[in-house]
């Protein structure tokens, strides 16, 4: 089975809708693609039905390790009881947008133009700092969008460089496991963070991402150490977001193991 198990629409912080990830999915001749928005389950009633393609709907959940505030993300999956979920990730979600808010101002008070009515809203309802920086792209009030103003003024100690406090990862773990789902920690190569697995497993951790375009050929390595001691099983994705992150791959270009593929679509 060919699966991208890790994809963002415009749902959260994608620039294509789910539909257009679908379209995409087909012609890279996957057989499953799961839509694994930010701290959201929305689109569950969005996804269609699809004769030619399994489309999963899944979330990625903002978490963090308390005690050395250490952030990662948690994918999670067959979710059966997604007001469940949401009930842990919603005070995530609003934050987000407050925090973009204050972000949009911050940009208005140092001259730029920004028609807060015009900005492109997550689920047409939350802001993120990407539908800002698309605002000023497209306006042409900024050359482009992971350029120097980017990381000058949201990275770096910059006027909008900060965020929201995330979820607690063992409660992002165990809430997902209430709900019917399985949890899988999102690409641990990117983030260092292999030092947490043996006890995020002993938490119920299901999985670990091991195809994600961050990740080098001694991180999987590594991954699949782990992986085989605390019997996780392996993911993969593109993790997609469509104009809205500087990476050159789009849905399909990273696939899951197939021990993954299994556990999370079933057997074709």
């Amino acid at each position: 089975m060919k699966a991208d198990l890790h994809t963002h629409s415009t749902v959260s912080d994608g620039s294509e809708t789910i539909i257009e990830l679908i379209k995409t999915a087909k012609s890279k001749f996957l057989d499953a693609i799961a839509i694994t928005e930010h701290d959201t389950l929305s689109h569950l009633k969005q996804i269609p039905r699809d004769k030619n393609i399994k489309v999963i709907g899944g979330i990625e959940i903002s978490a963090v390790y308390r005690d050395n505030n250490t952030r990662m993300h948690i994918l999670g999956y067959n979710i059966a009881k997604p007001e469940t979920v949401t009930a842990l990730t919603q005070p995530v979600l609003e934050a987000r947008n407050s925090n973009s808010l204050k972000q949009a101002e911050i940009l208005v008070g140092m001259g730029y133009t920004i028609d807060m009515d015009k900005l492109q809203k997550a689920d047409g309802k939350y802001l993120y700092k990407q539908h800002i920086m698309d605002w000023l792209v497209s306006t042409g009030q900024v050359s482009d969008y992971f350029g120097e103003f980017y990381y000058s003024i949201f990275k770096n100690k910059g006027a909008c460089a900060f965020d929201v406090e995330y979820t607690d990862v063992f409660e992002a773990i165990a809430t997902i496991k209430e709900a019917g789902g399985l949890s899988v920690l999102a690409h641990p190569g990117q983030q260092q963070n292999y030092w947490i697995i043996p006890e995020l497993a002993r938490c119920g951790l299901n999985g670990l991402e091991y195809n994600h375009h961050s990740h080098n050929e001694k991180d999987r390595e590594i991954i699949k150490k782990f992986a085989v001691e605390h019997g996780l099983f392996l993911t993969g994705g593109s993790d997609a977001h469509g104009k809205y992150e500087p990476q050159p791959f789009t849905v399909g270009d990273f696939i899951s193991e197939m021990c993954g593929s299994d556990a999370i679509c079933g057997k074709v």
